[in-house]
């Protein structure tokens, strides 16, 4: 689901018309019934103005954008999502966050930072982190990134268009230095810099059909993630089988790949008391079933 899907050229009008807010509003109210939050309507309207203007000045004119794109399996979404091909003509995916923040301060966590949000100071997941799990998410769950010869190649940054960073600022903290790496924050300041890291990624153009590549494109997690939590529970000795566990496992499983094999639908009721092992038989076939894929 997403709530604006279209070209760069018309995302541009739309937000230079001041049409822009409008739709997401119309579209939000279409898809879940209700009306969004007025201030959520006035975040739209400003973040995505300056966004605007940034594929103005990066000459982003034949890429495809969504705007509030939501995950697969989740009630978040996306901010900003450009597609467009690189220099190789590889298909791109570049996840843009965008923040009104001010001003921010440390926090005691590892991944967090304080700012002003919703009336009050919050403990927040600083810019690259939440732009990385986003971007990590959707490369797992989505399978035009991870399936076939030439999967989409998804990247993400932040724009914090208001912000201006300050001596010691507690976004620059080396403890982000990682995150940042990886997924930059562009400050209010940045915009030159912003423009280039989408252009370098985006400089084919022929975004459309990257974009209706995603679209299209099924939920599914990837086998490179399936194949992980395989591995964490295998290797727990918490969840090793005993006695009755493991026959009854053996009986599930044999069951399943039959099933597979001939189309036919089975149902297993597995009966037992507090502690004698139901979670973990359940467990071990989840892990089994996602090596089987």
């Amino acid at each position: 689901m997403r709530l604006y899907s279209g070209s760069s050229t018309d995302f541009v009008s739309d937000s230079v018309h001041n049409r822009i807010a409008e739709k997401l509003r119309d579209a939000f109210f279409h898809y879940y019934r209700y009306h969004p939050p007025p201030a959520e309507v006035n975040s739209w309207r400003n973040s995505l103005r300056a966004m605007a203007q940034v594929f103005d000045l990066a000459s982003l004119k034949d890429h495809g954008v969504f705007l509030e794109y939501q995950l697969p399996l989740t009630s978040k979404r996306l901010d900003c999502l450009v597609s467009g091909k690189d220099e190789k003509s590889q298909d791109q995916a570049v996840i843009v966050e965008l923040k009104q923040w001010e001003r921010s301060e440390p926090a005691d966590g590892d991944n967090e930072v304080i700012t002003w949000v919703g009336g009050s100071d919050r403990e927040i997941l600083h810019p690259s982190v939440q732009v990385g799990q986003y971007t990590r998410y959707l490369s797992d769950n989505n399978t035009a990134f991870h399936r076939g010869s030439e999967p989409v190649s998804a990247s993400g940054c932040a724009y914090l268009h208001n912000y201006a960073f300050q001596p010691n600022d507690p976004l620059l903290s080396p403890k982000f230095t990682e995150s940042r790496s990886v997924y930059p924050i562009f400050s209010a300041g940045d915009v030159e810099p912003l423009c280039g890291y989408l252009r370098e990624r985006l400089c084919g153009g022929r975004g459309l059909d990257v974009l209706r590549r995603i679209e299209n494109s099924e939920y599914a997690p990837s086998k490179k993630l399936l194949e992980h939590v395989a591995r964490l529970i295998r290797g727990n000795p918490v969840y090793t089988l005993l006695d009755e566990q493991l026959v009854v496992f053996d009986k599930v499983l044999a069951l399943a790949k039959s099933g597979l094999n001939s189309g036919r639908r089975s149902v297993v009721l597995v009966k037992g008391g507090p502690g004698t092992g139901k979670s973990v038989i359940a467990i071990n076939l989840m892990a089994s079933l996602l090596e089987m894929g």
